[in-house]
């Protein structure tokens, strides 16, 4: 094939792609209070034990080729030593392209006050593109018509590549509130490649993330948690979400969020006997994607272990 012909190639595909590469490339996430540690790799060693964390979503049901995004981590903390490690693992597919990163995350608190701690975290890793040409549609095939842009080389052949991968993050917590700040995919800022940023395949544009929430206690029974996240890629404009949950017993919970330019969502959950956890969220699209799909969901299942370490702040779970 030649560099021309791959050149177009790749060109079609990033307008294929347009809706995820000028925008939020990695995949939304209505429940990232279950999973924290998908976007600030910070939450490493800042709980008392280790846990686990599944997560399916389904971006835009009934799309054709919509966004499906599987991911699972395992993180906890050093049983003497203020530290954590973990890991991630995440499989992002979209049509024909999809993008498998696996990851390891180191953490590191110390305390500010008696019961106030700050956490920092670094994740480093390493991402795999692939663009299956066999599931790839011309517009000739569509129409059912020959000529045009069928180069067999280019519809029958698998293309991959692999690049490393970085974040950082910071995290305060206590007991009662929490807020953190990221920035994800961190090596876009020194990469120089004019070309792969011209098709942004094979190039993740650095995501920022501001996180908070307050956990505020009504009786023994109940209490509500406020919660927002403001995302930043450049050059897309910024995003709010902003939800709120009520909690009942620390067993079942229930709220609602919206997030600007994009959907309103329904969140339910579930924690049996302190260790095993089950959440849901419906999406309703309130942006154009609504003439195509009402809307996406997700699921969260999660495990804790038994601590292994005694309580310094304590952080609210």
């Amino acid at each position: 094939m030649t560099t021309m012909k791959k050149l177009i190639f790749l060109l079609l595909l990033s307008v294929m792609m347009k809706g995820r590469l000028f925008s939020q490339q990695d995949a939304q996430s209505t429940l990232y209070m279950l999973n924290p540690l998908s976007y600030n790799p910070a939450l490493a060693g800042t709980a008392l034990f280790y846990q686990i964390r599944m997560s399916n979503r389904f971006q835009w049901v009934g799309f054709k080729d919509a966004p499906i995004t599987s991911s699972i981590s395992a993180y906890g903390p050093h049983s003497k030593k203020d530290m954590g490690f973990g890991g991630t693992v995440v499989n992002d597919i979209t049509g024909p392209t999809s993008r498998i990163s696996l990851s390891g995350v180191y953490g590191y608190n110390i305390a500010l006050q008696k019961d106030i701690r700050i956490s920092f975290g670094l994740n480093l890793g390493i991402i795999q593109y692939k663009v299956d040409g066999t599931n790839i549609k011309t517009y000739g095939q569509l129409q059912g018509e020959k000529g045009g842009f069928e180069d067999p080389s280019l519809l029958n052949t698998t293309y991959t590549s692999l690049t490393p991968d970085a974040s950082a993050g910071v995290y305060v917590w206590n007991g009662q509130f929490y807020g953190g700040f990221s920035g994800l995919h961190l090596l876009d800022i020194f990469s120089k490649d004019t070309k792969q940023n011209v098709t942004g395949i094979d190039v993740l544009k650095t995501h920022f993330y501001l996180i908070g929430g307050y956990l505020k206690t009504i009786n023994r029974e109940w209490a509500i948690e406020p919660t927002l996240i403001l995302k930043k890629v450049v050059p897309a404009a910024y995003q709010l979400e902003i939800s709120a949950k009520a909690i009942y017993k620390n067993m079942m919970w229930g709220g609602i969020a919206f997030r600007t330019q994009d959907a309103i969502s329904i969140v339910i959950g579930y924690t049996h006997e302190k260790r095993f956890h089950f959440g849901y969220a419906f999406d309703l699209a309130v942006n154009d994607m609504r003439r195509y799909s009402a809307s996406s969901h997700e699921l969260v299942l999660g495990y804790d272990f038994d601590r292994i370490k005694k309580s310094t702040a304590k952080k609210k779970k």
